[in-house]
């Protein structure tokens, strides 16, 4: 699966910014078809970051979401800013 269809877009919720800011994890909608692996693989590739835990589960809405957990050399922080989440 292509790294672009596999990340949906990114959560922008209250409780996304505070795992921003006290867990270094960003939350995203992603295909309902992604693995963990793909989902870990495709936020690598896209957004130049090193992923180091992918949580996934599905929403009531019948969505796929999934708490990415950054490395700690790479800032949650900084990806949210350059996606114009905070």
């Amino acid at each position: 699966m292509d790294a672009r269809q596999v990340v949906v877009h990114p959560v922008m919720s209250e409780d996304s910014v505070n795992l921003i800011e006290a867990e270094n994890k960003i939350t995203f909608i992603v295909n309902i078809r992604a693995t963990k692996n793909d989902v870990k693989r495709a936020v690598q590739e896209l957004y130049d970051v090193r992923v180091s835990k992918v949580h996934i589960l599905i929403t009531s809405g019948g969505q796929k979401k999934a708490y990415v957990k950054l490395a700690p050399e790479s800032k949650a922080a900084d990806l949210a800013v350059k996606l114009g989440l905070l």
